[in-house]
């Protein structure tokens, strides 16, 4: 790694420590947009098992309460949020006490080097909510399984895929292959994350998302800290 990289990175993680210890820390969706590949395809609609296209999000468990996420893959903040709070949100999946409902965005494709890796891992976990839906809350979390840094390629399509097959689910790279249609869907999400509104369940909850992770659990946005597992305990309402 060059010295001029090296202090970029540890700039970056200096940054995000400083941000995460504030605890309202998210990756702003405010940049350029240079060198960014656009999907030409025309996104899906309806349903598809897990995923729900007209609401913009893939979805794992099965619980009344609804937790929704937008979030995104490069998104340094969101792995860092996922870290802290992902068994409890994991753990409320598994034991029917939650829905959660991921919403993944593509503003970060800014940060990859032109591979557009955050529209790639958008479709990737579209990708597994069709084939494998039983298995996009394991997806989800293996994708901030060694997250890659903001500013590099990102993952390749098959490390996207073999995330997959390392945890036993369908083979993905098929779909991945033939993912423009679910790479216009995640970046029309995004385009309109920022022209709004924000409905969920058929109610406005937010004029625009303002940067990721935006959570909102049954409509109400979490707004404390991100690194205090005990304090989003306590508002998602668990143990």
């Amino acid at each position: 790694m060059s010295g001029g990289r090296r202090l970029a990175r540890i700039a970056v993680a200096a940054v995000l420590a400083v941000a995460v210890a504030a605890g309202v820390a998210s990756c702003s969706l405010l940049g350029g947009n240079s060198n960014v590949p656009v999907a030409t395809a025309k996104p899906p609609t309806g349903t598809d098992a897990a995923v729900d296209f007209d609401g913009g999000f893939v979805s794992a468990g099965t619980g009344s309460k609804k937790v929704d996420i937008w979030f995104d893959a490069m998104c340094p903040v969101c792995g860092a949020f996922e870290k802290t709070n992902g068994e409890t949100l994991a753990n409320a999946v598994k034991d029917g006490s939650i829905t959660l409902r991921l919403h993944p965005l593509t503003f970060l494709d800014r940060a990859s080097n032109g591979t557009g890796y955050s529209t790639r891992a958008a479709a990737a976990l579209v990708c597994v909510g069709v084939h494998d839906p039983d298995h996009v809350l394991d997806y989800y979390q293996a994708l901030f399984t060694d997250q890659p840094d903001e500013n590099s390629n990102g993952l390749t399509d098959k490390e996207l895929a073999k995330r997959a097959t390392d945890l036993g689910i369908t083979d993905i790279s098929a779909c991945i292959d033939r993912s423009g249609p679910y790479q216009a869907w995640a970046q029309a999400n995004t385009a309109h994350s920022q022209s709004g509104p924000i409905t969920v369940d058929g109610k406005k909850v937010l004029d625009t998302i303002q940067g990721t992770p935006t959570v909102l659990v049954n409509g109400k946005q979490y707004t404390g800290s991100i690194s205090d597992e005990k304090e989003f305990a306590s508002f998602l309402g668990v143990k």
